[in-house]
């Protein structure tokens, strides 16, 4: 991340000892690692949170997408569901005049029947 190499740290550390001392620099050092630690882990989180805004943004364009091939296919169905019911209507309109019909000739029979009873009777 910064490219420091040993001869820096150990310039940085002679520093660190001149100013501040020998009795102060191990807990100076213990101070510096906690707070890197923090640092580093706030910087793991905000990563992983912005992998996750990233992830979602790309889920929610795959639904978009996913939505954009639906819509042809919601109108076929609807299409679909339109000449089934007119079917639907058709048939039925044509066995209700079927019945009509039926049910007119099966009368006629019935009165032919009892005219022919009536004549054979005379």
């Amino acid at each position: 991340m910064f490219d420091i190499g040993f001869w820096e740290l150990m310039l940085i550390g002679l520093v660190a000892l001149v100013v501040v001392g020998p009795e102060r620099l191990p807990k100076l050092a213990y101070t510096a690692g906690k707070w890197l630690g923090k640092g580093r882990r706030v910087l793991n989180t905000v990563k992983s949170e912005i992998d996750k805004e990233i992830k979602a943004e790309e889920l929610k364009q795959i639904l978009e997408k996913q939505k954009k091939q639906l819509n042809p296919l919601q109108e076929v169905i609807e299409e679909t569901g339109s000449a089934v019911r007119n079917l639907e209507s058709q048939v039925s309109t044509s066995l209700r005049e079927g019945e009509r019909q039926f049910v007119s000739e099966d009368e006629s029979h019935t009165r032919l029947g009892d005219v022919k009873t009536v004549t054979s009777k005379l």
